[in-house]
């Protein structure tokens, strides 16, 4: 029996699961990760979950035979390397090389929004498409590109950082020292910011019930919720909310034209509440429209197990 593992490496913890050779998902498991314990540390750590993994699997010595990992920062998959992730100070590591010494197996790494995406497109909602584009609505915004079934990484992995890309200029400051990038508009993050607004303009909102009279318990359902009971303070954040996530899918379209882009992160869990409004503005404002170049705007399937799923497509080489 032949075995592979994917892992999905993160700030807070490293998750992983492990196949069998027909792609069946035997087994997940997970352990904390953080900046303190240190790059060697943190792949040792690696490895010992991996090893943890094939004796749940009861995979014999010689049976894991690769595996893939998304990891956080600017990845050049093709070297093998961390150029730089800033959460951790890391610049310039061997990562894939050091984890296959620890290991004892091959091991294939890139960008976790790019694993993410792979993922979606090698068994999720991207399955039946050759190029799509998965962003991920969360803290950020996290986005993969996939061209042809495989990763778009850019030079050295500099590329697919569609979260910061400016749709407004001179606007919100962004952690990455620009003004106005997307995420700051179109980001589960930036969705509360103007669901709290909205609702200290219109004190008697429907989203202060629903928030239970505390700005703080406000959460990316607070709006949509409110606004399909007719608040008309939240359906104007609903609105905005989807123009500016339209106008940066527009961008993106625009320049790679996938056949489809896939919606993931928490504000997707809105299902067609979201996508519906979204496909409609889309679709009115394509620079060739839908009906002469195809284009399907979906809600991501694989939820927070993408990266592992993309992860193992990496150590399989599918669609690669």
């Amino acid at each position: 029996m032949r075995y592979y593992i994917g892992i999905d490496f993160g700030g807070m913890s490293v998750k992983a699961g492990i196949f069998n050779e027909k792609g069946d998902l035997l087994f997940k498991d997970s352990s904390a990760t953080s900046k303190a314990e240190g790059y060697h540390a943190t792949v040792k750590k690696t490895a010992a979950l991996m090893r943890a993994l094939c004796q749940k699997a009861g995979a014999k010595e010689g049976e894991l035979v690769a595996a893939g990992m998304g990891t956080p920062g600017v990845i050049d998959g093709e070297k093998g390397f961390v150029v730089r992730w800033t959460n951790y100070d890391w610049t310039d590591l061997p990562f894939a090389a050091d984890l296959s010494a620890a290991a004892g197996v091959p091991v294939r790494i890139s960008n976790d929004a790019n694993v993410a995406a792979l993922g979606e497109a090698a068994f999720g909602a991207g399955k039946q498409y050759k190029d799509s584009i998965l962003i991920t609505l969360g803290t950020g915004i996290g986005s993969g590109i996939i061209l042809d079934g495989k990763i778009f990484e850019g030079f050295c992995g500099g590329g697919a950082e569609a979260g910061h890309m400016v749709i407004v200029a001179g606007g919100i400051p962004c952690t990455c020292g620009r003004r106005g990038c997307f995420e700051q508009y179109a980001s589960a993050t930036a969705l509360v910011r103007d669901t709290k607004r909205a609702m200290f303009e219109a004190k008697d909102s429907l989203m202060w019930e629903i928030a239970g009279q505390d700005a703080a318990r406000v959460d990316g359902r607070t709006a949509f919720t409110a606004a399909e009971a007719g608040d008309a303070a939240a359906e104007k954040v609903v609105k905005n909310y989807v123009m500016y996530l339209s106008e940066g899918i527009l961008n993106l379209v625009s320049i790679f034209r996938p056949q489809a882009i896939i919606v993931g992160g928490g504000v997707s869990g809105q299902g067609e509440n979201l996508l519906r409004p979204v496909r409609r503005y889309v679709g009115e404002h394509l620079y060739v429209d839908s009906e002469r170049i195809p284009l399907s705007i979906v809600r991501a399937q694989l939820g927070n197990d993408a990266g592992i799923w993309g992860a193992y497509a990496l150590a399989r080489g599918i669609k690669e």
